[in-house]
């Protein structure tokens, strides 16, 4: 049975980099933003880039399903 600080020594810190990255590729974050056209839903990277913004939620979703990412709501 392994002990306690073996266990602890099996992982390794992130760096401030790896840690931006996590989820860049895999997740997106969804938010309503306002525009000069009125309400919109913004579409965000990981590290809170601003990628789309789509007229709706059905429409924002749907565009970040069709890029192989999952979606996720901030409110």
């Amino acid at each position: 049975m392994m002990n306690q600080q073996h266990k602890t020594q099996d992982f390794q810190a992130l760096s401030q980099q790896d840690f931006l990255a996590f989820g860049l590729n895999d997740v997106a974050y969804l938010r309503d933003v306002e525009t000069e056209e009125g309400a919109a839903v913004g579409i965000f990277a990981a590290d809170g880039t601003r990628m789309a913004v789509m007229k709706d939620f059905p429409s924002a979703e749907a565009a970040v399903r069709q890029n192989e990412m999952e979606p996720l709501s901030v409110h």
